[in-house]
């Protein structure tokens, strides 16, 4: 399909609805609702951003970090989820692709059975989502530098 032009139409047609989360806020909240759903035992978030860093030639797309820090006498931790700044201009199904697999790691931390399954408990065709954002993100690439045609 890559090689006959025919993978940016059917990707397009596929997965045309857009999502208009744009701010870090945004993005807080709406990871907070799928946690409320899904989650609700699971240790609270305190920050979801959008990362400019996070990059595919990196391999993250997402990261889920347990910052700890000594306030008084107390140590603290704070649960931070950072996402791809490119999920700001990709379907709507594969930010919250995205977003349920960094959810996951609050419960599971390896890429095991288990987290898998939590996965698809929060959205039931994750594994066809995951594949078909890898499918994107070569369609992107292997177009990036390509003139258009109309150029």
């Amino acid at each position: 399909m890559l090689n006959e032009d025919k993978l940016g139409h059917y990707l397009q047609k596929k997965y045309a609805e857009s999502h208009q989360i744009q701010t870090d806020k945004a993005l807080y909240g709406y990871a907070l609702e799928l946690k409320q759903t899904f989650l609700k035992n699971a240790a609270a978030i305190d920050k979801v951003i959008f990362d400019n860093h996070l990059t595919v030639d990196h391999h993250a797309l997402g990261l889920n970090t347990a910052i700890s820090r000594v306030q008084g006498g107390k140590l603290k931790a704070k649960k931070e989820i950072r996402i791809a700044a490119l999920f700001k201009n990709t379907p709507a199904a594969f930010l919250r692709m995205i977003v349920v697999h960094e959810l996951a790691h609050l419960k599971e931390r390896d890429h095991n059975k288990a987290f898998y399954q939590l996965c698809e408990h929060m959205l039931p065709d994750y594994h066809q989502l995951e594949f078909d954002l890898r499918v994107y993100l070569t369609y992107r690439d292997a177009t990036k530098n390509k003139p258009s045609i109309s150029s």
